[in-house]
């Protein structure tokens, strides 16, 4: 059985997307879009994005990222990404995306 790209939890007090791909580029960008859509159209406060499966993104991906931030910024929450990889941390820090979203090496970490 062929795992999902994207797997969304309800836990108390946050929704959980995990990104269950290694490439977060062009291919898959539009789902991440239409998730967002989806997971936004319920009262969220606080979206945490566990990339962890992620070894690359590219702009697309980025894109999609943000169109999370600001969808969850209108609705007054704020999104949180997992992101254990030092070279997508880098692509953070290097497009200073890094000061837009709040970053977490583990899970655990996510207030």
């Amino acid at each position: 059985m062929k795992k999902k790209s994207f797997e969304t939890e309800n836990h108390r007090g946050f929704t959980l997307l995990k990104v269950n791909i290694e490439k977060l580029d062009t291919q898959v960008s539009p789902q991440l879009k239409a998730e967002f859509l989806v997971i936004c159209r319920a009262p969220v406060k606080k979206l945490v994005v566990d990339m962890s499966a992620v070894k690359s993104c590219d702009s697309s991906g980025l894109s999609a990222l943000l169109v999370a931030e600001r969808m969850m910024r209108e609705l007054k929450g704020e999104v949180h990404l997992v992101v254990p990889n030092q070279d997508v941390r880098n692509l953070f820090r290097i497009t200073q995306l890094d000061k837009v979203f709040s970053m977490h090496v583990s899970l655990e970490e996510v207030p």
